[in-house]
């Protein structure tokens, strides 16, 4: 890690140096001066070649663990199996699930043998690669799966709605094919309430379009109703009149706040007691 960053730091001050012989040379010719707005444009600052200098060392990190499979590999390690009769259910899932666990939420089901394992910011071909460490290995009774609004976004690239259907059916079959109940949860809506006035940001409604939601949330219902699985209905409980995430459940039209994790939590509790039944 240590030479790439040398190298990576050579390669950007080497950029720099360019930019700025460039500069004085076009001086001569009768171009901008190098004190120009146009030349100092052209010549990264020093906060900007730290962010890309930062950007591309975890680029780098992510390519050599892009499943992020190191993640909970020592809790996973250190978890002791399940005692007899114990009824472990595992939360795989995105950075909403992930989230969950941080005390200002609440805590995560305190005193229930349930196992968090979110990872902000994953696709279902992320979750789907960690699957057999972090869900199967675990023994649990039941996964809770809470997947594809990312995908929807395109962190991993550009998904169909069919890819993320096939993801989503291949973690169910591997938990079928072990012994484990399936609870498919809805996607949550969003909204863009919160959005700055002239905010560069895009609009959560427009990085998730509320329409491949819906659809989502609908493929997800009839998959699991034709498998035998549970349908956890976050979508229906959290939505407001316009067809968007409730302005008081979510801080930033995406993540849910305390009050959205306390409707979800009663929800997963019942859709947990329906598939160990």
């Amino acid at each position: 890690m240590k030479i790439r960053s040398i190298v990576a730091c050579w390669f950007l001050c080497g950029v720099v140096a360019s930019a700025q012989t460039s500069a004085s040379a076009g001086t001569s010719q009768g171009q901008a001066p190098s004190g120009s707005p146009q030349a100092q444009a052209a010549t990264p600052s020093c906060p900007e070649l730290a962010r890309a200098l930062t950007t591309l060392m975890q680029n780098d990190m992510r390519l050599r663990d892009w499943a992020a499979l190191a993640r909970y590999r020592e809790a996973n390690r250190a978890l002791p199996a399940p005692a007899e009769g114990e009824a472990r259910v595992v939360f795989m899932g995105d950075s909403i699930t992930d989230l969950w666990q941080q005390p200002r939420f609440g805590g995560f089901f305190p005193g229930k043998p349930y196992v968090d394992r979110g990872i902000s910011g994953q696709t279902t071909p992320q979750m789907l690669i960690r699957f057999h460490p972090d869900v199967v290995d675990l023994k649990p009774k039941a996964v809770v799966i809470l997947a594809g609004t990312n995908d929807i976004a395109g962190n991993t690239g550009p998904m169909t709605d069919e890819q993320i259907e096939a993801n989503l059916a291949a973690m169910c079959e591997i938990a079928r094919a072990n012994g484990i109940r399936v609870v498919l949860a809805s996607l949550l809506p969003v909204s863009a309430y919160h959005v700055q006035p002239n905010s560069t940001a895009v609009p959560q409604t427009t990085a998730r379009p509320m329409a491949r939601i819906l659809a989502l949330n609908d493929w997800l219902k009839k998959y699991a109703a034709a498998h035998g699985h549970v349908y956890l209905d976050y979508f229906s409980a959290m939505v407001d009149a316009a067809g968007l995430l409730q302005e008081d459940l979510s801080a930033d039209d995406l993540h849910p706040n305390a009050r959205g994790y306390g409707i979800m939590a009663p929800l997963a509790e019942a859709a947990i007691e329906r598939a160990l039944k």
